[in-house]
């Protein structure tokens, strides 16, 4: 996994979010979420950006 992915799983499972909750909170598909966390597909230029602010925002 990425380390951007890592993270998010981290973050994830110590908020105790489903992949289907992270995926709302995305604004993407839990399909693309679960695609993430099993290394078939790695998130594009903006789902970055938006993992990325939502890590920023919850550590705050």
């Amino acid at each position: 996994m990425m380390p951007l992915i890592d993270e998010l799983e981290k973050f994830r499972l110590e908020r105790r979010i489903s992949q289907a909750k992270l995926a709302e909170m995305l604004g993407v598909s839990f399909v693309t979420v679960n695609r993430w966390f099993n290394d078939k597909t790695v998130p594009n230029k903006m789902q970055q950006y938006h993992i990325e602010k939502l890590l920023k925002e919850k550590v705050s």
